[in-house]
């Protein structure tokens, strides 16, 4: 080993006799009479190179030389398989891992094996790069579960830096595009906000100083990622700290309006807008106000818009200092027009059409082709077709180009109208014209055929479509072929347009969800089924073209929907299975689309089910639906289990909701033939016998249960917070207190009333119509009766004051007051 260190490189074989400088000498003086350094290095080598041309080889008188090189060499080699051996055992035994290489430096060495404790290193390999990447990004998903690892405020253990104080991690100075790449990746992947204490560590961290450009960039990156929040954070951060607040910059803000109108926040955009306008250093340009105008145009915020409008056009009242020769009053522009329609369209307001361009031509602005565009969209969300028409001619007469999206407004508004032939020939003409028709033309016209039943001549248009640029996945548009077939009646055509979906692209599991509608819609369940199954056999598989089947997997519209199908179908059975699947998948009921399935599922048997749903609502903090309650409370009376009835109706009186007495009535009467008037007085008792809050639900049940069971004891009711008694008036609603008013009133009125001096027989007063509830048809009845008696025993009668007088003697010698009088001295 020594002797391979201190051996160096084998020098070059020496000339057996040295030159002869005389011939070299002559030969110079023959050339040239001053030879330079040069020419005798050279004449010199090629005497060297003669000489050992011409050397007689090796003679075998002179065996000892030969025997030492061997000896050298075999020397050599056994040190080198000793050597080899060594590192064999070390490696298989693994007593010590053998870093670099041996004709190296040793500090080279030792600096890998600090760099890694693994086996990459060995035999001088490189670092493996590839697999830091796949730990970065490993740590970066698991973010929550490495914060040790990631976050530099570790508390060490004493002693461990003194151990390893000889080494100091060097600091690399990183660029500022990295620097903003790498703030800008990390508040991506983190939700903290400002008021985060690691929100401002981690902007502190990033050294950088927050200039102008910076700021754009960050805000920039931020917005691209869709992290408007941070963007918003970053902004009012670095703009509070007291190193920037006297530097705020108009061009920040305005990429920040940028960024919020893009998310489609339009009130914290004018928010910001709000702070630009109150000071001068940041007051909006035009920039800021196509930013704003945007965002609030494409919300449909008009009333909002048309403010900002206004603001354009006024000087701000809340700014004290003012730069010289500023002037901020603007005048809106073409782009700003633009936003109203553009607000419009979304808010139906299809008389502010006429007021731009009214508002364009007392500016002298000339409208775009887009203009024109947006004036159309408006009129066909409004419905107003012909005005489509007439601004699409006035386009073509101002000379502005129709472009395929305006064509795509005037197929619509021809579908909507039923004019097919003239959707085909619009599309025609844009072709004739040279105008590259975009995919959305060609997807309404043929969604426009398949409503009316030409889906060949649809399929056509596919056709063309696919050889253009597409903004969306082919299958999309066989989806909404096939909708449009359905909704104009053509089922048949729906299950062909599906299967030559198949040969054009792969079924994804929006078109799944649509022929199942169709199924559903069809009554034509077993198709339904047999389509689900193979969806969900091939629940895992990726999405390949084939008629095999689709491989998609199910998603919470497609059980939804085929719960839909097997309810129509009063396939129960099947509803059961499709309701566990979906639930072993992970997924929940939609309890404002398909709540009332469940509830036909409890009438027909399956109330563990309803049972089910209603569990899981309570424990994910939802509240179930009103069908729910009292759906639950039947089917516990029809099981004679009382008690589960009144706790059911106790936990109603925490929901925001109220059941009234007829849908109570409803009720009872579709269960006609299970809930008999023995399960009614039972629940009756059970509910005087347990303290139930009486809010509105319970009341009006208590109340109707005592009117079908004939029971007279409504006095009051003890409620569930205490013992205090109730009146059955403090608990009704104002209609129902002034209606028993009206009632009592009446009925003693009636008492009162003697049979002679209504000149009619008692007789005709029965029982049953004086305890009537209906007081309207009482008041008919005493009209009724009193319009039989003769003016003469008419005069005869007391005056309504009489009356009322008399009453009211008679209920205070009775001892008995009104509510209102109550408390009165």
């Amino acid at each position: 080993m020594e002797s391979l260190r201190l051996r160096g490189p084998p020098q070059p074989p020496l000339p057996s006799h040295p030159p002869n400088p005389k011939p070299t000498n002559q030969n110079l003086l023959k050339l040239t009479p001053t030879p330079t350094p040069k020419l005798i290095h050279t004449l010199r080598k090629k005497q060297i190179q003669k000489l050992n041309r011409h050397r007689p080889s090796p003679s075998p008188s002179q065996p000892h030389q030969q025997d030492d090189q061997e000896a050298q060499f075999q020397t050599l080699k056994d040190e080198f398989k000793t050597f080899n051996r060594a590192i064999v055992k070390a490696t298989k035994t693994k007593q010590g891992v053998l870093v670099g290489k041996p004709w190296e430096r040793l500090e080279r060495a030792e600096l890998m094996e600090y760099a890694s404790a693994n086996k990459e290193f060995v035999n001088g390999e490189s670092l493996k790069y590839e697999f830091l990447d796949e730990l970065s990004e490993f740590i970066e998903k698991e973010r929550d579960k490495f914060k040790w690892v990631v976050e530099d405020d570790i508390e060490l253990e004493d002693g461990l830096i003194e151990k390893n104080s000889k080494w100091v991690r060097p600091k690399r100075k990183v660029s500022d595009a990295e620097a903003i790449k790498f703030l800008v990746d990390r508040l991506s992947g983190t939700e903290l906000s400002m008021k985060n204490w690691k929100f401002s560590r981690m902007m502190k961290q990033s050294e950088l100083q927050f200039t102008e450009d910076q700021l754009l960039k960050i805000v920039g990156g931020l917005g691209d990622k869709g992290q408007w929040r941070h963007a918003l954070s970053v902004v009012k951060w670095v703009y509070s700290s007291k190193e920037h607040k006297h530097f705020k910059s108009r061009f920040v803000y305005t990429k920040l309006l940028s960024v919020l109108g893009k998310a489609r926040r339009p009130n914290e955009a004018l928010q910001i807008f709000n702070l630009m306008r109150a000071d001068y250093h940041i007051y909006p340009d035009m920039a800021a106000y196509h930013c704003i105008a945007i965002a609030l145009g494409q919300s449909g915020l008009l009333k909002e818009l048309v403010n900002v409008i206004d603001c354009m056009k006024q000087q701000p009242k809340k700014i004290i200092k003012k730069r010289k020769n500023w002037d901020p009053v603007l005048q809106p522009d073409l782009v700003v027009y633009n936003a109203v329609l553009n607000a419009c369209t979304l808010s139906g307001e299809w008389k502010g059409v006429s007021w731009v361009f009214e508002e364009l031509r007392r500016s002298g602005l000339k409208p775009s082709g887009a203009t024109y565009g947006l004036a159309m969209e408006v009129m066909l969300a409004s419905g107003k077709y012909d005005l489509v028409h007439e601004y699409f001619e006035k386009m073509k007469r101002s000379g502005n180009a129709p472009k395929a999206l305006t064509y795509k407004v005037l197929v619509k508004a021809f579908s909507k109208e039923g004019k097919v032939k003239e959707a085909v020939e619009a599309v025609r003409e844009m072709e004739m014209n040279g105008i590259v028709g975009a995919a959305s033309v060609y997807c309404e016209l043929a969604f426009c055929l398949c409503y009316n039943g030409l889906w060949q001549e649809a399929i056509v248009e596919i056709k063309k479509m696919k050889r253009l640029p597409l903004t969306r996945p082919l299958v999309v548009t066989f989806t909404g072929m096939i909708l449009s077939s359905m909704d104009g009646g053509h089922v048949g055509n729906c299950i062909r347009i599906f299967d030559i979906s198949k040969e054009h692209c792969a079924p994804d599991i929006g078109i799944i969800n649509a022929m199942l509608k169709v199924y559903g819609r069809s009554d034509m369940f077993f198709e339904a089924k047999e389509l689900f199954e193979d969806t969900k056999r091939s629940n895992g598989h990726n999405v390949s073209v084939g008629r095999d089947g689709p491989f998609v997997s199910p998603d919470a519209y497609t059980y939804g929907e085929m719960l839909r199908v097997s309810a129509s179908s009063h396939q129960w059975e099947y509803f059961d299975y499709v309701y566990k699947e979906m639930v072993f998948s992970g997924y929940q009921l939609d309890q404002n689309k398909h709540s009332f399935l469940l509830v036909e599922a409890s009438r027909a048997g399956k109330t563990h089910l309803l049972e089910h749903a209603f569990d899981v609502m309570l424990e994910a903090g939802e509240i179930p639906p009103s069908s729910f309650f009292v759906e639950i409370i039947c089917r516990a009376m029809i099981q004679d289990d009382f008690d589960r009835a009144v706790t059911i109706l106790n936990s109603m009186a925490h929901a925001p909701f109220h059941v009234q007495e007829k849908e109570w009535r409803g009720l009872f009467e579709e269960y006609k033939g299970k809930i008999t008037q023995s399960h009614l007085r039972k629940l009756l008792d059970a509910i005087d016998s347990h303290d139930v809050t009486m809010e509105a639900s319970a009341y009006k049940l208590s109340r109707l249960l005592q009117t079908l069971c004939g029971s007279k004891s409504n006095n009051s009711y003890q409620l569930s917070s205490g013992g205090d008694v109730t009146q059955e008036s403090d608990l009704e609603t104002p209609m129902d207190v002034k209606e028993h008013k009206l009632g009592d009133i009446m009925e003693r009125f009636a008492d009162e009333l003697t049979p002679e001096s209504l000149g009619y027989e008692k007789s005709k007063l029965t029982n049953k119509e004086a305890l009537d509830d209906d007081y309207d048809s009482e008041d008919d009845f005493l009209a009724r009766e009193l319009g039989e008696v003769d003016e003469q025993k008419r005069n005869k009668l007391p005056s309504a004051d009489g009356i009322l007088e008399h009453w009211r003697e008679s209920m205070v010698k009775d001892g008995i007051f009104l509510p209102f009088q109550i408390g009165r001295k």
